[in-house]
């Protein structure tokens, strides 16, 4: 098979979402996906949980006072399979140009931090959700599973997608490597708390984040970052304590080449906009002949990591091998070999046997 390599122009969203409005942060989205079209680019990414924005009042106070908020954001989160999924698949077929957005990904009664690839036909390569929410996210949003570490065949190379302190999880970068991923999206929320207090939070750490993986997976970059509104501070920061963690702005989009070169010049911290870079995956071979941590430059007889890639589906239905009807099993009663050899697992939207 003849190898392939791919040039293009990729694009990452440095914007505050209209927070807690679905409908208008998907037309604000929308305005974006068209504007980064019409400049060139065949890709787009959105910060993290840009619709409908990320739940900054789960760090501003107590748990009770950030129950005010709770309702409006599980209404304003989005649902696969609904007309304003629809408006977005729509967005990227008309603008013929893959979009990654960041979403707070409402299922059944849950929330999940996730990261929706979308083709330039407006078809859904993958959706993966956060594995670990961090810290205080646990207040709001679940936990994905082992097939959310995947890196995707694209028009434009392997794709991979991780949100945020993700970036911080050595084996998880390393399960992404392991996968020759050669275009990685790193979506963030903003960079406002960025004091002594909270110095881990801010610009300087995470941004070298970005590059640090970068380098590590001897991959393109495209880190999107949010910015927090005006707005956004006036409805939650009520002290001035609230103000000082949450100013406005903190908005660092980036895009890092494979040796670990910004590949731009950023947009000022306060201002909404776009970045943009050429890219060309002809040249991680260049960069990963000096180290490719999970080829010529592992040690596989002292390290290796382990993947378990199997979905975190909460209930399994199943039935006894010859018997009539089907019952549910949680995944948390741990089913022994010996348990699935007397079992036949059934599709659960497969009716039952008669």
């Amino acid at each position: 098979m003849a190898l392939q390599h791919h040039s293009f122009r990729a694009a990452a969203v440095q914007a505050a979402p209209v927070f807690l409005d679905l409908d208008a942060s998907i037309d604000k989205a929308i305005a974006l996906v068209e504007e980064a079209a019409n400049a060139g680019a065949e890709l787009v990414a959105f910060p993290e949980t840009f619709l409908p924005g990320y739940p900054w009042h789960i760090w501003l106070g107590a748990p009770a006072w950030a129950f005010q908020f709770t309702g409006r954001y599980f209404d304003n989160s989005l649902e696969y399979g609904t007309p304003e999924a629809d408006r977005l698949a729509a967005a990227a077929r008309d603008n013929h140009i893959m979009v990654v957005m960041g979403l707070s990904e409402r299922y059944q009664a849950s929330l999940y931090i996730a990261q929706w690839i979308i083709d330039a036909d407006g078809r859904t390569i993958a959706t993966r959700r956060k594995l670990k929410p961090t810290h205080v996210e646990r207040t709001v949003f679940g936990e994905g599973d082992g097939s959310d570490l995947a890196v995707h065949d694209t028009d434009l190379g392997r794709l991979g997608a991780l949100c945020c302190w993700e970036h911080l999880q050595p084996l998880s970068k390393y399960a992404m490597y392991a996968q020759n991923e050669q275009i990685h999206i790193a979506a963030w929320p903003s960079f406002s708390s960025d004091s002594d207090e909270s110095y881990a939070l801010g610009a300087e750490v995470n941004t070298s984040a970005s590059r640090v993986y970068a380098v590590e997976g001897g991959t393109f970059v495209i880190a999107p970052c949010a910015t927090v509104s005006t707005e956004m501070v006036e409805l939650l920061c009520t002290d001035d304590m609230k103000r000082q963690i949450l100013p406005a702005g903190g908005g660092h989009a980036r895009i890092f080449g494979p040796d670990g070169r910004m590949l731009h010049e950023p947009l000022d911290p306060s201002t909404e906009g776009i970045v943009y870079a050429d890219i060309d995956t002809s040249v991680i071979s260049v960069a990963k002949a000096a180290a490719d941590p999970a080829g010529h430059y592992a040690r596989l007889d002292v390290t290796r990591l382990w993947i378990d890639k199997t979905p975190g589906d909460r209930v399994i239905t199943a039935t006894p091998a010859g018997a009539g009807r089907a019952r549910s099993i949680d995944r948390s009663e741990f089913l022994t070999d010996t348990d699935l050899a007397d079992f036949t697992l059934l599709d659960p939207t497969a009716q039952e046997p008669a």
